[in-house]
């Protein structure tokens, strides 16, 4: 009987898992042919003309890639956070680092306005990475203190209200033209990161295989860690790497796209309510879920004007907090 059982689980994880890879790559399809210039798949394959081999190979393959690669890590960073901090309403944004990399942008963008200095298109992104970094630091050294994940929240929404306060301040103080780049900045866009070498990439991928590997140890920790530690599980050697992962994806996320909200929270979530299950399923699917919302939130973002792009943040939330404000209703307001 129970051997049925969990055949019959894995049955149900298994259809869930392939129905969200042909979502993903049905998004990936309608990403590479939906734009200004109309390019088809059949790309790949037919002859075309220069302009839709230059739109098609150099702006929305490595964008749409983008997109599922970010996607994916904001989703997987959310599903980790929601375990390793007991908390289901847990997400990357959460504990400072997305805010911590959107200071060190519109800083950056400030002093080059001050100095009348032209950047490289590469430098925001760069130093959107350095304060996400400087963050992290932070953050695994109150971690090697054994603070317990409740003072680590709480040490992550200390560091971002302090960093918002001082985004509030350079806002104010901004021209207009320097608020409009700080505004384009922090609601988020995948043109950030485009025109950058996919080796930035290859760090994220390699943390992204490491940390989908890591459903039983967190199957365990969301026992609690007394019980993770009686079962075996060196919880003082996890937990640091866990949150050193999170923060490095986080950093990648906001540094290719900025700050881009309810994607690590929503999509984790919604899994966990719609299929339920243990985190070898749920770190997959999140992954593979949070790159297709997010890549239809790019081909909503390309295509709603005619002219120009709404930026994905914008996009994210639109769509996000309606749909998780009535999962809670759903869920909750039975009880």
């Amino acid at each position: 009987m129970l051997a049925a059982l969990i055949k019959q689980q894995k049955r149900k994880y298994h259809l869930w898992l392939f129905a969200l890879t042909t979502a993903l790559l049905g998004a990936m399809l309608l990403s590479l042919q939906l734009g200004a210039v109309g390019v088809g798949i059949d790309a790949l394959w037919r002859p075309v003309s220069a302009l839709e081999q230059q739109v098609f190979w150099q702006l929305r393959l490595p964008r749409t890639l983008l997109a599922v690669l970010v996607g994916a890590s904001l989703a997987l960073c959310g599903a980790v956070l929601q375990v390793l901090l007991h908390n289901p309403l847990a997400e990357p944004g959460l504990i400072g680092i997305s805010s911590g990399a959107s200071l060190a942008a519109v800083l950056t963008l400030s002093l080059s306005a001050s100095l009348g200095v032209s950047l490289p298109y590469w430098s925001l992104s760069l130093a959107a990475f350095v304060g996400a970094l400087v963050v992290t630091m932070l953050l695994m050294a109150l971690a090697r203190r054994r603070l317990g994940p409740g003072a680590l929240l709480l040490f992550g929404v200390a560091i971002g209200i302090l960093a918002n306060a001082i985004l509030t301040w350079l806002l104010y103080l901004a021209d207009d033209a320097s608020l409009r780049s700080f505004l384009f900045w922090m609601m988020g866009s995948l043109g950030h990161g485009q025109p950058l070498s996919w080796l930035w990439w290859l760090p994220a991928i390699g943390t992204l295989l490491w940390l989908v590997r890591q459903g039983r140890h967190l199957d365990l920790l969301a026992l609690g860690e007394h019980r993770a530690r009686l079962l075996g599980l060196n919880v003082r050697r996890l937990q640091p790497k866990l949150v050193l992962a999170v923060c490095l994806l986080t950093a990648f996320s906001v540094a290719m796209a900025g700050p881009i909200g309810f994607v690590g929270l929503v999509v984790p979530h919604l899994l966990r309510l719609l299929a339920g299950g243990k985190q070898d399923f749920l770190l997959p699917a999140s992954m593979l879920a949070g790159a297709t919302v997010l890549t239809l939130a790019d081909v909503l973002a390309r295509n709603l004007l005619s002219v120009g792009e709404v930026p994905i943040g914008a996009v994210t939330a639109t769509l996000g907090a309606p749909i998780f404000i009535w999962l809670l209703v759903r869920r909750y307001a039975a009880h």
